[in-house]
């Protein structure tokens, strides 16, 4: 989707510290406790949400929780971890 460039907003809902170590180029920072603020999502693209890897539920559950307040979501399987395995960019 990032290579089409297709109408997505990247949402990485991990810890800020986490973040700032790594993340998903283009990714907005969003974690639980801003959740409410919806800062960064958009109404009129898909938020790609991730989170840690594969275990976490973290993207599950904010993916959940945007898509009740009518946003457009999808969710990355396997998180940060799964991303770096296959050796895509990260930003810093």
């Amino acid at each position: 989707m990032i290579d089409r460039k297709e109408n997505i907003t990247i949402i990485d809902v991990r810890r800020p510290e986490d973040f700032s170590k790594g993340h998903t180029p283009g990714a907005i920072n969003l974690p639980k406790e801003n959740w409410t603020t919806f800062s960064g999502l958009s109404r009129e693209k898909v938020n790609v949400i991730y989170c840690y890897s594969e275990v976490c539920h973290l993207a599950a559950a904010a993916a959940k929780y945007f898509a009740e307040h009518d946003f457009h979501v999808m969710e990355v399987q396997g998180g940060f971890e799964e991303w770096k395995l296959h050796n895509l960019p990260v930003e810093t």
